[in-house]
């Protein structure tokens, strides 16, 4: 994968810049390693940093194409799975190919059919093409999400990034943020607004939008969003097209001309994708080894407590698919205080605060991988399709009224300063962002109570919740230089499983039921029939002494750009109390005691090392 950067000034000759250009495409070295480019033309200025996966002798980039009088200039950052159909497409339309990578097939797809080659594309990307002869960018973003794309319009100016940094590196653009970005920071976590920036001048590119932006401003467009459309097919014939769908989207993005591997937790979704790809493998008689990766904490036998969302521990079931599949595989273990160290590149790696421990340990694990391979499959987003999540299965959750994940906002907002609270209206903001998601929501006709209820549930997740968990894979994976492709964020795949009725995709009274029958086969029973158990995070007691022990000195600084947010004694009361050993409801489920201090130890470095202003 890449890191794209770059702006537009109708003013002035940019090519006077170019040491802007340079500083903003050198902050996204991590996500590309491999190679840096930058290119300027007159109001246009473009930048690069590339991972080579795909051709890594060709495909440079910014890309260039000549036709006729026009001239096409692209960055891009992403995978295009389908690129060997469409490149004989093109071919048979009389374009020729100096390269074997899907770069210059999106380019010279863009140049056939314009905006709608969209429709036409598998894969995730983020990309933009500057047109020289209509002088205008067009930007566009992947159907789910799974590649990020920001963009600022400052005093005329439009800078875009696949980073917030890339745009802060802009002497133009200020790191300001304001009541609705306080908000996302303390309210609406971890599932971020659609769209939201969360810094003042920033805007997120949504999933499945495209943006052209020429001398007379920016207009956005939707090439792809989720449809209600009826379902025909029964349960038998309606498992037979997930597994044809999951396997035709493993095999496409097990191309690639660098080592692969899979990430694997002995759960459903990972052990599902490594069993696929080891049958890919046998099928075509490939002699690879696939090679697999699991993560785990010191001593996180001797604490682990089994919960609804983590009924059982993963190592015996790694263990058991290792064997099963004879894969090679690769146990990573770290400590505490690795644990701890990592929550600051892991803020970094977003540009925010993100999921504390969640995030550090995933940037610990993509940094070990990173060292064995380039290329890792992941089993991301299956929760959020195939209704997974314990909150898919609980009235109260189903009938809460707010996101599932925001159950605790109420909690939440009283530990916020009584100033930040009265300015930023938390209850008032969440309320607000739930019933927009809701009026997006598509339904059929005549749907059941239950059906349209679970339509919900499920639309919140995929475009509320599944974003967030992207969004954290893509950056701390891209922060170490490190591709990771989710199959079941495939949009054939979405699109389908969105409409299977709820008592077809719970079949047999269970999460996931379609998923697992359509599995049958592919996995030992015992594993396809395990219980969700989400990513692993530490239970060990020294993790919560580390991070509340640091909370506590940064309360204690007077100059802590943290304490005019924040309920201070209230906070400090908690961390001094038995009840910080606990489940504190500041994610609803998702956060304990000491995920908290870290997450608000990542806020505090935040707004230090971004000098960030409130306003």
């Amino acid at each position: 994968m890449c890191g794209i950067t770059g702006w537009i000034d109708w003013r002035k000759d940019l090519t006077q810049d170019s040491t802007i250009l340079e500083n903003m495409t050198e902050t996204l070295s991590e996500r590309g390693p491999d190679a840096s480019g930058t290119w300027i033309s007159g109001s246009c200025a473009l930048g690069h940093r590339r991972l080579s996966v795909i051709d890594p002798e060709n495909g440079a980039q910014p890309m260039i194409r000549t036709v006729g009088d026009d001239r096409y200039t692209l960055v891009y950052n992403g995978e295009l799975y389908n690129a060997i159909e469409l490149r004989k497409e093109l071919e048979g339309r009389g374009h020729a190919f100096r390269t074997t990578c899907d770069t210059e097939v999106l380019l010279v797809a863009y140049i056939e059919w314009g905006p709608a080659c969209l429709d036409r594309f598998n894969g995730i990307f983020a990309f933009a093409v500057w047109n020289e002869k209509e002088q205008h960018l067009f930007l566009a973003r992947d159907r789910l999400g799974v590649k990020p794309l920001f963009y600022a319009e400052v005093n005329g100016l439009f800078i875009f990034g696949s980073e917030p940094k890339a745009i802060l590196a802009h002497p133009a653009v200020e790191p300001v943020v304001s009541a609705d970005g306080l908000a996302e920071i303390f309210v609406v976590g971890p599932a971020r607004t659609p769209g939201n920036g969360v810094y003042k001048q920033l805007t997120e590119l949504r999933p499945g939008q495209c943006l052209t932006f020429d001398r007379n401003g920016s207009h956005i467009a939707v090439y792809w969003k989720l449809e209600a459309l009826e379902h025909l097919e029964d349960v038998d014939a309606t498992a037979v097209m997930v597994r044809e769908l999951l396997q035709d989207t493993l095999e496409r993005q097990l191309v690639s001309d660098v080592p692969i591997g899979t990430l694997l937790s002995g759960g459903l979704d990972s052990s599902a994708l490594t069993a696929l790809a080891v049958q890919y493998y046998q099928r075509t008689g490939s002699s690879k080894t696939l090679s697999t990766f699991s993560i785990d904490y010191v001593d996180n036998d001797k604490y682990f407590t089994a919960n609804t969302f983590q009924p059982n521990a993963d190592a015996p079931w790694i263990q058991r698919m290792n064997e099963h599949l004879g894969t090679k595989h690769h146990w990573m273990q770290f400590d505490t205080p690795e644990l701890v160290q990592a929550l600051l590149p892991a803020m970094k790696a977003r540009d925010l605060p993100g999921m504390a421990d969640v995030d550090a340990s995933l940037y610990l694990f993509c940094k070990e991988i990173k060292k064995e391979i380039t290329v890792a499959i992941s089993g991301e987003a299956a929760d959020e399709i195939f209704g997974g999540y314990p909150w898919f299965h609980r009235d109260e959750a189903l009938n809460a009224g707010t996101f599932p994940w925001s159950l605790a906002s109420q909690w939440r907002s009283e530990l916020l300063s009584n100033e930040v609270a009265e300015w930023i209206q938390p209850l008032h903001y969440i309320a607000d962002r739930y019933d927009q998601a809701l009026r997006e929501v598509p339904h059929l006709p005549g749907e059941s109570v239950q059906e349209y209820k679970m339509r919900e549930m499920s639309y919140l997740n995929i475009t509320r919740f599944m974003p967030t968990l992207l969004d954290r894979k893509d950056r701390m994976s891209m922060g170490v230089g490190l591709e990771v492709r989710v199959p079941f964020c495939d949009h054939r795949l979405v699109q389908y499983v969105w409409n299977i009725p709820w008592e077809i995709k719970a079949a047999g009274d269970r999460e996931k039921g379609i998923l697992r029958k359509a599995l049958k086969g592919v996995l030992p029973d015992d594993v396809l029939t395990r219980k969700k158990s989400p990513y692993p995070k530490t239970h060990n007691p020294n993790y919560l002494a580390a991070v509340k022990r640091w909370f506590l000195e940064v309360i204690d600084d007077a100059n802590s750009p943290l304490l005019p947010l924040i309920d201070v004694k209230k906070l400090r009361e908690l961390a001094e109390s038995d009840e910080a050993k606990s489940n504190i409801p500041w994610f609803g489920q998702l956060m304990s005691g000491p995920q908290l201090f870290a997450y608000l130890i990542q806020v505090d470095t935040w707004l230090r090392h971004y000098k960030v202003s409130i306003r």
